[in-house]
């Protein structure tokens, strides 16, 4: 053998940045859950179509919760966009501030989002409008919670000083998921509460 191909370093024992697991992981998570809600949404548009003289409760759904929800989550995204870049800038109170607003505006949007299912004069069971819903916002609901329990942790594991701006992996990967969840959002609420009006018109 060739002494000039031995070498004393060692060999890698994972991979860092885009070529790691934790990306590709997120990706086909994203992919997966992304299918889901893909499917929810068909079968909502293909019941609508089969049920259209009675479908919708009403021709114009209050926005009065959807609304200021879908500006506050398209606020979110602006924050945790933020606070990566403070992170790869070495800005560390602006990716802390920007973490900890994000976190606080996705609290706010669940609390819009109850609120909204509290003035619903349909439930879950009632009809099948009611149930594709609640079903639909349900599942984002529970999302946007899976994504600020990810986005808590994060902010912990910063607090420690577990990143620095060579190595923020899983800022990142935090960062894209809840990019996700706001995405999925702008497709809910155009089925929800968009359509219903421009059918209407």
């Amino acid at each position: 053998m060739d002494d000039a191909l031995i070498t004393d370093a060692p060999l890698p024992v994972g991979s860092s940045g885009r070529n790691s697991t934790a990306w590709f992981g997120m990706l086909c998570l994203i992919a997966t859950e992304g299918s889901l809600f893909a499917y929810l949404l068909f079968s909502y548009a293909y019941s609508a179509a089969q049920n259209s003289a009675d479908w919708l409760p009403t021709l114009h759904p209050s926005l009065k919760y959807g609304l200021p929800g879908t500006i506050v989550l398209f606020a979110s995204s602006a924050t945790i966009w933020w606070s990566e870049r403070g992170m790869k800038s070495g800005r560390r109170f602006q990716h802390l501030s920007g973490l900890a607003a994000t976190i606080l505006l996705g609290l706010a949007f669940i609390v819009l989002e109850l609120l909204d299912w509290r003035d619903k004069d349909f439930s879950l069971s009632s009809r099948a409008y009611g149930s594709f819903y609640f079903t639909i916002t349900g599942f984002h609901l529970l999302h946007v919670i899976v994504g600020i329990s990810v986005l808590v942790a994060v902010l912990c594991w910063s607090l420690a000083g577990c990143f620095t701006e060579r190595r923020h992996m899983h800022v990142t990967i935090s960062g894209v998921y809840w990019h996700f969840v706001d995405v999925v959002w702008i497709f809910v609420f155009s089925t929800f509460f968009i359509v219903p009006y421009v059918v209407a018109s």
